[in-house]
């Protein structure tokens, strides 16, 4: 713990000095359930500068501890009795058992506290490359659009409103020419027959529409397309592209290897193609994709080889590995550079020396 010696605002005119831009002040607007490779929640903070400005951005827990752990490393060079030195408030600490959502919403309180503490530090911590990157509101951020903010809301009474009908005839729709059982929460199970209203095309494979007041994605191959959609709303795949918009889904080409045959499925996520997942959390995923227990993650190396994957190094070089050979190889500008290949656990006649 470092001993403070300035107060929440240093002196005035330090503070007149900062630029406009600066945060000043931030609020949790609300939580937003993302379905990633595991389901997840992200935090919708308000943000306001010194220049009056307001945005919105998403952060997740994990991103509100390394902003705390790197602050907490600068300061631990900075002599205790220093005219540098502050105390950090309180961040709550990771919880890794319980209710997701309940987790989320009981950290609101707690990080609103944080943040407000946090943007009353002396000026000089404002500066801070690390503490401003975290209240920038990116490009991505920017394109967002929130479902709800809870929390920046005044209390309303409810009006009853009536619902446009849709122009049925004119609506982008798809025919289910076999039922489709759905896998995971994104995807939407089809019966044979039922009218899809379409929403748009994630990639080649896969379309987002509405049934039974359910909306997800499901397999182009099981839909016959009664109207299609229009060009603006169909993601195109060639040289030129602009990747896909902010909260579209991004995809994961995955192969089960079994009794020498090949299953191809395409995992969509509400990721970006940054990302990369743990271990564990694909280790779980695969196993509800493809409905099995007893199974084992492989990528293929630049020589074609299966390669097991035992821990999170391991994917970070099956990451690696596939964004090197990813600029060679033309995809969906919405599909992950990287491949997985599932395997069975006792198999071992697919690689070509024992693990």
């Amino acid at each position: 713990m470092w001993r403070p010696t300035q107060t929440c605002r240093d002196v005035q005119s330090d503070f007149d000095q900062l630029p406009d831009n600066i945060p000043i002040s931030a609020t949790i607007a609300d939580i937003e359930e993302r379905r990633g490779f595991m389901i997840f929640y992200r935090f919708v903070i308000e943000v306001k500068t010194k220049g009056g400005s307001k945005y919105l951005i998403y952060r997740r827990y994990r991103e509100f501890f390394n902003l705390h752990q790197n602050l907490e490393l600068k300061l631990s060079t900075m002599s205790p009795s220093g005219p540098y030195s502050c105390s950090l408030p309180f961040l709550p600490k990771k919880v890794y058992m319980g209710n997701k959502q309940e987790i989320a919403e009981s950290r609101i309180p707690e990080l609103n506290n944080y943040v407000k503490k946090l943007l009353s530090l002396p000026t000089w911590l404002l500066m801070e490359e690390e503490l401003q990157m975290f209240f920038y509101q990116s490009e991505l951020d920017s394109q967002q659009v929130p479902r709800t903010l809870r929390r920046l809301r005044p209390p309303t009474r409810r009006v009853k409103a009536e619902k446009p009908k849709p122009d049925l005839l004119s609506t982008p729709r798809a025919e289910a020419m076999f039922d489709f059982s759905g896998s995971g929460q994104l995807e939407l199970s089809l019966r044979a027959g039922e009218v899809i209203f379409l929403l748009r095309r994630v990639n080649a494979d896969w379309l987002e529409g509405t049934v039974r007041d359910r909306t997800g994605i499901f397999p182009v191959s099981f839909v016959k397309i009664i109207k299609p959609l229009p060009d603006s709303d169909s993601e195109g795949e060639g040289e030129g592209t602009k990747g896909p918009p902010a909260g579209s889904y991004s995809c994961l080409r995955c192969y089960l290897h079994q009794g020498g045959s090949v299953e191809t499925r395409d995992l969509c996520v509400e990721e970006d193609l940054s990302a990369q997942p743990s271990y564990k959390d694909l280790l779980t995923r695969m196993r509800e994709v493809f409905q099995l227990e007893d199974i084992a993650l492989n990528y293929r190396d630049s020589e074609g080889d299966l390669v097991r994957i035992l821990d999170d190094e391991d994917v970070k070089l099956m990451v690696m590995e596939g964004r090197c050979q990813g600029s060679e190889i033309k995809r969906p500008v919405n599909q992950y550079p990287w491949e997985l290949h599932i395997t069975l656990a006792s198999d071992l006649s697919v690689y070509n020396t024992e693990p």
